[in-house]
């Protein structure tokens, strides 16, 4: 189950961090909370117009950290909180996650999918 923190963050906009590694290193994309859906099997679907250096990435290395944060989420110390999320990661093309995205965000060319394996709070 998700922390339900976590879910409030999510509920508030922020700066999403997307890292993967890349032959030369790691490598980042942004995107925001609330393009983020919550399949119910708690898995992550964000929509993908370009994120083609990451879709390649993935292909070669399903592993992926992400930061979402909110400064509006009391956290750990005070007024903001943010989490880590580590994962396996696909880009989905067609099925009904992809739909889901695709109806929400027409731009979107794929659904970022990130299997959930450790949540950390951060602050």
């Amino acid at each position: 189950m998700l922390p339900e923190k976590l879910l409030l963050v999510l509920k508030n906009e922020g700066v999403v961090a997307i890292a993967t590694q890349g032959t030369d290193g790691p490598h980042l994309v942004n995107s925001w909370n609330s393009y983020i859906q919550i399949t119910d099997k708690e898995r992550l679907l964000i929509p993908a117009g370009f994120m083609n250096e990451t879709e390649q990435n993935i292909a070669r290395d399903e592993r992926v950290l992400v930061t979402v944060g909110s400064r509006e989420v009391q956290g750990k110390h005070g007024p903001g909180t943010g989490f880590l999320i580590a994962g396996k990661a696909a880009f989905l093309k067609s099925g009904p996650e992809f739909d889901s995205i695709k109806k929400d965000y027409p731009w979107a060319r794929a659904a970022l999918e990130i299997k959930i394996e450790n949540i950390e709070q951060t602050l």
